[in-house]
């Protein structure tokens, strides 16, 4: 006689009273969790493999008036960045990223071209802003300087954040509708400006999340989750600034294909291993030239191919 079939397995009381939640704060260990309903609170991982970032959608268990995070779920993409020390997550489950920049200080082109590079590694679309257009001799001359990303194909905006906001808005909001962007730029760019301007209580939303994480305490959370609209389609996601940005997650050999002008010529190399620095019949050394011919590699981005390649070649301990 067969036997009877066992019966399903029933999830327990705590699987039961799990939730979903949209990490929207994180600072060390602790997150803010927003539920379905927009409501808050402070959540605590339950061991590393909980660990959370924002953008990270997670299940969740209530714990009197905070709760644990009990597992995350699958990412579509995760952006970060990786020293020979340590990696530093920015966000998860990212559509896009802003890279901020400014006329005024001048901006670094190759801490640029790191960011761009973890985009590109990461599979997530990058824009480029470039804000002070007010300032037109200093524009004029770093709108020279992006030409050669403005010829790869990125989308690079002017702005004037401070001058204009409504009419940069109005020029940013069809490529941020119904998408969520992280923020990315050096201090002085203008990163507070614009998420100020974009999100009505961005600051006092800011204040609320850093006083609950910090007991108080008046230190920034790393990253924030902001919703730009109320039907909670159109995010932004503002950032620290930083200082240097590591590449270590990204093997040397691999460089060249996350630089779309390098990208654009290697595959014509003689040699399929080849580096790009040195060897004979290198498509890519060909194609490094001055000027405003599409297939044009500029010295300078080629120069910081090569700084990069070195440096991610280097010995690991």
């Amino acid at each position: 006689m067969a036997g009877r079939a066992r019966p399903a397995a029933r999830p327990s009381a705590a699987a039961a009273d799990q939730q979903e939640g949209l990490v929207v704060g994180s600072h060390g260990r602790h997150c803010v969790v927003e539920s379905a309903d927009g409501s808050r609170r402070i959540c605590h991982p339950r061991g590393k493999k909980s660990q959370a970032v924002v953008g990270d959608r997670v299940l969740w268990l209530a714990s009197q008036d905070e709760g644990t995070i009990e597992r995350v779920q699958e990412r579509r993409n995760l952006f970060y960045r990786q020293d020979e020390i340590r990696t530093k997550s920015f966000a998860a489950n990212l559509d896009q990223i802003l890279l901020l920049i400014a006329a005024e200080p001048e901006f670094s082109e190759q801490q640029l071209t790191r960011a761009l590079i973890a985009a590109e590694a990461a599979g997530i679309r990058p824009l480029i802003g470039l804000n002070k257009e007010d300032l037109a001799p200093a524009f004029a001359r770093a709108w020279q300087k992006l030409a050669p990303y403005r010829r790869m194909g990125y989308t690079v905006l002017p702005l004037a954040l401070t001058e204009r906001l409504q009419a940069d808005r109005d020029l940013l909001m069809p490529l941020l509708q119904g998408r969520s962007t992280l923020v990315l730029g050096p201090s002085g760019a203008g990163k507070s400006t614009l998420i100020n301007g974009l999100v009505p209580g961005a600051s006092a939303l800011t204040g609320e999340i850093s006083q609950a994480l910090n007991s108080g305490r008046h230190t920034t959370t790393t990253t924030t989750w902001y919703w730009v609209d109320e039907a909670r389609q159109t995010a932004l996601i503002d950032s620290p600034g930083f200082q240097e940005f590591g590449l270590h997650h990204i093997e040397p050999m691999q460089l060249a294909s996350l630089m779309p002008d390098l990208a654009a010529q290697a595959g014509e190399c003689k040699f399929y291993n080849c580096t790009h620095l040195h060897e004979p019949g290198c498509a890519v050394l060909a194609h490094v030239a001055s000027g405003d011919a599409p297939e044009a590699i500029s010295p300078q981005r080629h120069r910081i191919y090569g700084e990069l390649f070195e440096e991610l070649s280097q010995p690991r301990y």
